[in-house]
Formats: structure tokens, C-alpha cells, sequence
């Protein structure tokens, strides 16, 4: 659907003077996309897609239409999952701390759950010694990729604990040991080869191969040209990284008979570009020179910071004005709430900004603080439909004794 001035005037009639707006499309088309730029090079590939980047269901359910995994990090996202229609082996649940009866629960289920500490793994190996259910574990995994970041998540693979958690995965009865996975930071294209190498080096140490190997997530969603010149490293596609991978684990698997399934866990890197957030300008007023717009909507909407996002304004019939270096602000009371630095142009009140690529970190991160959240619209095709109606004061004081 085009987004103009009509469609945005009807939009506010019905659903107010900020919403998001997702485009579903796009996410199926990013997911297979890079699906198929790792496919090609290393064939027995799947997506665990990362619940905490935008859980909206509509996209988890896609996900699992489309044969990946849900990777979750709480026992919130792995009851979304089960309520999408997601079996629980195909759950993979990281995340350091969990709740020690909902771990019990979702292992009884079948979910793989991924090891982050020695008292994690000690408590798992009680609960198998005390069940004759098959419990599904995998071990995360820590080592140095050459980031010049010391990750906080999983086990220093030279050490003791990681050698006593390998044993409690691969020796304890009616423990299921399902893969090895990782975690780094940085998005960087150079140090994915590192995170390959990593665990085939780990392989080549311990001569055990697991089912799966997850080397996490961390790559960068499509943006315009606007929004990648603001960075200062190089934002590559989807197939820089599959090659910078994926190759190393054909060439390292290519004269072996066990080709164990390989595991990227993506957010943003599929629904980056997918959402956009749109606010209306509110008032307008010059301070000690600086011009500054407010606008119903916050930078916590778009989850963006150090950086101008993709916009664009649509005028909406008043009278305009030219404004040279003016800031769009949010509504709420924090002095760092802005939206855009810096804007050039016609602006009027009641005008409407659109800002892209807004769909990773920003829903689910953004809290109900001064005013309930606002509704989400998918704009697939020529019909709207609602993925999520606007909160209201029930909805965020409902759990409040008062």
C-alpha cells in the first residue's frame, strides 16, 4: 500500500495520531531471501528468528509457517511460541537466567533449551536424573573472535566449567545433546568467518559433532542509502554474510559424512525494514533560537539513537513554513527525546512524519511510560488489518491494587 496524504488522513480517523504500520510482505520476502543466500552455499540451513527483536505473532507465525525456529530468551517468548503454533522442538530457548519451573516445564515439553551457566547445567542434570522424559540441551558457547569484546554470555571454551558442562550434556542419562551455539555482539561482516572457525576449531578439539550449530545472530537489516551513510562500517546484504560463513562450513564439511544443521538467529537483519512509525507534529516553537517540533510519538517508538532515521513528512493542508536545522521532539518529558536532528524543510502543524525501518528493538522495548502504547497496522495489499489495538489505561493499570 502507497502511504499518502488520503490514506494517512483516513488512518488518523480511525486510529488516531500515531500508529505503526508493518509490512508482513517484506518480512516473508527478507526471511527467504536470506534463507536461500546461506542455502546455497551450505544447504542444510535453517533461521531460528529472534523473538526479542519484534514479537509481534503475526511474524512468529510466519516464521514457523515457513519451517525456522523460534529462538527465545524468557519463558514469556517460549509460551508466545507455544501459542503461535510452534512445536516445542523447534523452540530454542538462550537467555542467562530462567525460571527454574518453567525450565522444568518446557524441557518436559521438548524445547532445547541452551546451557548459559554451571548452576543452569547442575540443575538440569538433577531434573534428568529424575524424569525418564529425553531432555533437550545445547551449550553456549564463548571464545574470542577478534571484536575486542569479551561477550558476557555462555562458557570460556577452554575452561573447566566448559568441560564439566560438555560432560553433563553428553554423559547424563535422558540428557539430549541437540547443539553448540554462540553469541557476539557486533554486526560486522569480518567477524562472522571468526564465529565459523570458532566452533569447527571447538570440533576438531573435543572430535564431537552435534546435530546443530547455531552461531547466533547479529546482521544488519536493510536500510536506504540516507541511513547506511550514518554508520561508520560498511552495512553489507544478505549474501556478503552468507559467504563470509557459510563457506567456511561447506569447506570444512565438504568430505564428511555428518553435515550438521547451521543456525543463524536474526531480528533485525528480517524485520528491520518492515515497520513504520507515524506521528503527527503538535506544536511548533522557537527556543533562544533553536526551532523544535513536538510530535506524538518518542525516539523509544523507533528505537533509534546517534543516528537521523529514514523520514519523510507528509503535509496535511496547512499553511507551511520553512525551518532550517529545527529538532523533532517526543511527547514525553525527557530532555533526550528526539526524534530527528537537525530537519530542513516545509513543515506545518498537524503534519504527519513517517519514519522507516523502525521495526527492530522498538515495540517491544517500548514501554507504556506517560501514555499507553499505540495500535499496529499491517498494510499488506490494499486491506488493513489490526495486529495490535491501542492500549488503554486499563490495559496498563489492571494489574495495579488500588
Amino acid at each position: 500500500m502507497t502511504i499518502n496524504k488520503n490514506i494517512i488522513k483516513n488512518l488518523r480517523n480511525e486510529y488516531g495520531d500515531a500508529f505503526y504500520l508493518l509490512d508482513s510482505e517484506q518480512f516473508e520476502k527478507n526471511y527467504l531471501e536470506l534463507k536461500n543466500a546461506f542455502s546455497e552455499i551450505y544447504s542444510n540451513f535453517n533461521i531460528a528468528y529472534s523473538y526479542k527483536t519484534n514479537y509481534t505473532p503475526k511474524l512468529c507465525k510466519i516464521v514457523n509457517e515457513l519451517g525456522g525456529y523460534a529462538e527465545v530468551v524468557s519463558e514469556m517468548e517460549a509460551e508466545l511460541a507455544i501459542k503461535c503454533g510452534v512445536k516445542p522442538e523447534r523452540i530454542i530457548w538462550n537467555g542467562p537466567i530462567k525460571n527454574p519451573d518453567k525450565l522444568k516445564e518446557y524441557l518436559h515439553m521438548g524445547v532445547t533449551v541452551n546451557m548459559d551457566s554451571i548452576e543452569e547445567a547442575e540443575y538440569i542434570q538433577k531434573l534428568a536424573e529424575g524424569t525418564e522424559k529425553t531432555l533437550n540441551v545445547g551449550i553456549r558457547c564463548n571464545y574470542d573472535v577478534k571484536d575486542g569484546v569479551i561477550s558476557r554470555f555462555g562458557f570460556d571454551i577452554y575452561s573447566e566449567e566448559f568441560k564439566k558442562v560438555l560432560d553433563i550434556a553428553t554423559h547424563t542419562t535422558n540428557l539430549h545433546f541437540v547443539n553448540f551455539q554462540c553469541h557476539f555482539a557486533k554486526r560486522q561482516v569480518e567477524y562472522w568467518p571468526a564465529r565459523a572457525k570458532g566452533m569447527l576449531e571447538l570440533l576438531d578439539r573435543i572430535n564431537i559433532i552435534p546435530e546443530r550449530i547455531d552461531i547466533g545472530g547479529g546482521i544488519f537489516g536493510k536500510m536506504p542509502d540516507f541511513l547506511k551513510e550514518q554508520f561508520s562500517s560498511e552495512i553489507p546484504g544478505y549474501k556478503k554474510y552468507a559467504k563470509s560463513a557459510a563457506t567456511v562450513f561447506t569447506e570444512y564439511f565438504n568430505d564428511k559424512k555428518i553435515k550438521p544443521e547451521l543456525i543463524i538467529e536474526p531480528g533485525s537483519a528480517l524485520v528491520g525494514d518492515c515497520m513504520k512509525f507515524v506521528g503527527t507534529v503538535k506544536t511548533v516553537k522557537n527556543v533562544r533560537g533553536k526551532y523544535i517540533a513536538s510530535v506524538l510519538g518518542s525516539q523509544k517508538n523507533i528505537s533509534m539513537t546517534g543516528v537521523n532515521p529514514p523520514m519523510e513528512v507528509i503535509h496535511m493542508g496547512r499553511t507551511t513554513k520553512d525551518y532550517k536545522d529545527l529538532d523533532m521532539v517526543g511527547f514525553t518529558c525527557i530532555e533526550g527525546d528526539v526524534l530527528y536532528k537537525n530537519y530542513n524543510g516545509k513543515l506545518a502543524l498537524d503534519d504527519v512524519i513517517v519514519i522507516s525501518n523502525c521495526g527492530s528493538y522498538s515495540l517491544v522495548m517500548k514501554p507504556p511510560f506517560i501514555l499507553p502504547n499505540f495500535p499496529v497496522l499491517d498494510i499488506c495489499g490494499e486491506k488493513i488489518e489490526v495486529i495490535k489495538r491501542a492500549e488503554i489505561f486499563e490495559d496498563i493499570f489492571h494489574t495495579f491494587n488500588f
